[in-house]
């Protein structure tokens, strides 16, 4: 027997199909309606409309299929609707320019096409990328093109049944409060799909656009050494053409890549999450550096926003940490001589402040997201620990895992030039600064409400020692702390100058939690036994605060 919610939500999802454009979609959501109908459970139907897909400061992103909580073209015509309308209420001029990009995962050109229709239906030029790019390309565009705004359709390393649709304004940055919320209540107040004015496909851009970005991004190594055998991967994503034209624009060998992810596929089949930070996704990459002897390996995610490498060493080869490649790009950038505010987020270490004050350049620190980092006023260089780096903000306000690809096997080019590694400079670093060591502590949930018990038994019983080092100072972030907005989270400051921060993920359904620590290093025994001593202090810390916050 039908229920009175069930029959609710079936007459919610009839009128859906019934305005779907895309038959696919309808016909999967058809078969489950009918499926309910017969008598069979109505939990996956119900999922499919608990809500609607929100829209935030990182835009959509979502499992790709029908009803309101997923990604569909019924949600991304509605979504471009509602950003047009925002455009227009905030005074953007008819004939105003909107450039749309896509990635390669599934329907990424089918929802790319379709904000393309809507934005000239609503009066707007729209311009297209030619074809699958990288996310900071986009950036790029909308600056150089003089756009209002700019859409990437993209779930960057979600899984590969996602997808998502970022949203960029005409200053090259992402949207951040109150913009998410106006353009969410413009989307709220669109109304049948089948009043929503569609125009043309917009216009195509040539390769002209795509070739400007990749010179600007070569021109940014200047000269000398280009000795560097380098191993590169896509995972399965865009980047792979824009990365070897760079390196060979720049002077580079082109570099060995890895032939079973070199080519856009949207299903990822080498990897279980198409991201370079989880394990094993770099692992066909360091296999081929091990049996070439390179010297380095550099990875983009699929849509090459970010930035990721690996290193040999006396016992194999080694993924460097986020912060440990924001350090050198650092570096490299204060050396050169770079006049600005170096900038990071509050997750991130605390090295790159004490780097910028002992060169003369300003500090900032912002909240976690190139949102928040891409606004900095007169910023140099911006990254944070979850490998985005922005190395050129003249031209790209977001990071970039291209121009900060090129800049780090520039990097180890001279390091090599000298008879030096990478982790050789880091160890210069650690001697002048102190041994900076940081990991992270990542809990995938499969209930939401698994995180706020965990924060809530942090806030209800605080610890007063993590990892021996007794707790001076606790941060609440959700009430706003330094002049930075509100957000969820909590940061302790420990003895010794370590910190932890516990936070939400904002893309995945993860808690996360920020470890550092920070060790002098004892020029009689080297920043090796630094390491030592750092590793045992962030076992500590992992394991208290894992039991301190019952996860």
């Amino acid at each position: 027997m039908t229920t009175y919610a069930e029959a609710g939500l079936l007459e919610r999802a009839r009128a859906w199909a019934e305005e779907d454009p895309d038959p696919q979609t309808r016909a999967e959501l058809e078969a489950i309606i009918a499926a309910v109908e017969g008598g069979a459970d109505a939990t996956e139907l119900a999922d499919r409309f608990d809500g609607t897909l929100e829209f935030g400061t990182a835009g959509l992103r979502g499992a790709l299929g029908a009803g309101s909580n997923r990604m569909n073209r019924v949600v991304v015509i509605r979504a471009a609707a509602g950003l047009a309308a925002y455009l227009r209420q905030t005074g953007a001029p008819r004939e105003a320019a909107v450039v749309v990009g896509y990635d390669a995962r599934h329907n990424s050109d089918v929802f790319a096409r379709d904000t393309a229709e809507v934005m000239t239906g609503a009066g707007f030029r729209a311009y297209v990328l030619p074809r699958p790019l990288p996310t900071p390309l986009l950036a790029f565009a909308i600056r150089e093109l003089g756009c209002v705004a700019g859409v990437m359709v993209t779930a960057s390393h979600n899984p590969p049944e996602d997808n998502g649709y970022k949203v960029y304004l005409g200053d090259g940055s992402q949207i951040v409060p109150p913009a998410d919320a106006e353009i969410a209540a413009q989307i709220a107040a669109v109304g049948p799909l089948a009043d929503v004015p569609r125009g043309d496909s917009g216009s195509l851009l040539d390769e002209h656009l795509v070739d400007r970005y990749l010179d600007t991004v070569a021109d940014l190594a200047v000269d000398g050494p280009r000795d560097l055998d380098i191993v590169y991967t896509p995972l399965h994503g865009v980047g792979g053409a824009s990365v070897v034209q760079v390196l060979e624009t720049a002077g580079f060998d082109a570099p060995r890549v890895v032939a079973q992810q070199e080519l856009p596929d949207p299903d990822f089949p080498t990897v279980a999450f198409p991201n370079p930070e989880e394990p094993g996704a770099m692992d066909l990459a360091m296999a081929l550096a091990a049996a070439h002897g390179s010297d380095l390996v550099v990875a983009n995610d699929p849509d090459a926003d970010r930035c990721a490498a690996a290193v040999p060493g006396p016992h194999g080869w080694r993924m460097l940490r986020g912060d440990e490649v924001g350090a050198l790009l650092a570096s490299h950038l204060l050396r050169s001589g770079k006049q600005g505010t170096y900038a990071t987020s509050i997750v991130s270490s605390s090295l790159l402040a004490k780097m910028a004050a002992a060169a003369g350049q300003p500090y900032a620190e912002t909240l976690t997201g190139f949102k928040w980092i891409g606004r900095v006023p007169d910023l140099a260089f911006g990254y944070e620990e979850a490998l985005g780096y922005c190395v050129d903000p003249e031209h790209v306000k977001d990071k970039d895992g291209v121009s900060a690809l090129l800049l780090l096997c520039e990097i180890a080019a001279g390091a090599k030039a000298a008879g030096r590694g990478l982790v050789d400079l880091l160890d210069d670093i650690a001697a002048e600064f102190g041994l900076h060591a940081t990991d992270q502590l990542s809990v995938r949930v499969a209930d939401l409400g698994e995180i706020a018990t965990a924060l809530a038994r942090l806030r209800g019983t605080p610890p007063t020692v993590l990892g021996g080092l007794a707790v001076e100072r606790v941060d609440d972030l959700s009430l706003g702390q330094g002049g930075l907005p509100p957000t969820e989270g909590l940061r302790y400051h420990l003895a010794e100058g370590a910190r932890v921060i516990v936070r939400p993920s904002g893309t995945e359904a993860k808690l996360k939690c920020y470890l550092e620590v920070v060790v002098p290093v004892n020029p009689e025994d080297g920043v090796e036994a630094a390491r030592i001593s750092a590793a045992g202090r962030l076992d500590a810390l992992r394991g208290d605060i894992k039991a301190a916050a019952g996860i």
